[in-house]
């Protein structure tokens, strides 16, 4: 079922008679803006628009002043953090130059080391001389106690036999 009403051929006709003979007298009850009054409203209208776009406009350019100013800020930080950059990278030079006295002082200790290694040979050296100078002498010595030794031998059994000799004899 359809809930709009069907309206016949003839009701159509009726309407639109009544319709277009009471038009007039309905048109003339609205009261019709004049050409004047449509001007002003159109310029009052016109005016509002200017203002807003003004408005606008305005707001826009406190929005770019903010920006600018947050750019600027923006850029203050890098400079500051371009400076901290710039204060580490001296901290590493001055810890690289730190690094570069220290290895110097190595290379320092490294010759003295050298040179007490030297010391100690040359030491090593004068002992091995003194040991085998020593053992020379001692051989020396021990040549000599030997030879002595067999001539106080000698010399003891000489004298035992001229005095057992003079006890038989004598």
């Amino acid at each position: 079922m359809s809930s709009a009403m069907e309206l016949s051929q003839e009701s159509l006709e009726t309407i639109g008679t009544f319709v277009r003979s009471n038009l007039a007298v309905w048109l003339q009850g609205i009261e019709q803006p004049s050409r004047r009054d449509w001007e002003l409203q159109l310029t009052e209208r016109i005016v509002r628009v200017e203002e807003e776009l003004k408005a606008q406009r305005e707001l826009m350019q406190q929005g770019f002043a903010a920006m600018d100013k947050r750019f600027e800020q923006v850029d203050k930080h890098f400079e500051q953090v371009d400076k901290r950059f710039e204060q580490v990278n001296k901290r590493l030079e001055q810890v690289d130059k730190r690094f570069e006295q220290i290895d110097k002082r190595f290379e320092q200790v490294d010759k003295h080391f050298e040179q007490v290694d030297k010391r100690f040979e040359q030491v090593d050296k004068r002992f091995d001389d003194l040991i085998h100078s020593t053992d020379k002498r001692f051989a020396a010595m021990d040549r000599r106690f030997s030879s002595m030794q067999w001539t106080i031998g000698l010399g003891f059994t000489v004298i035992t036999l001229l005095m057992s000799a003079y006890n038989f004899l004598g």
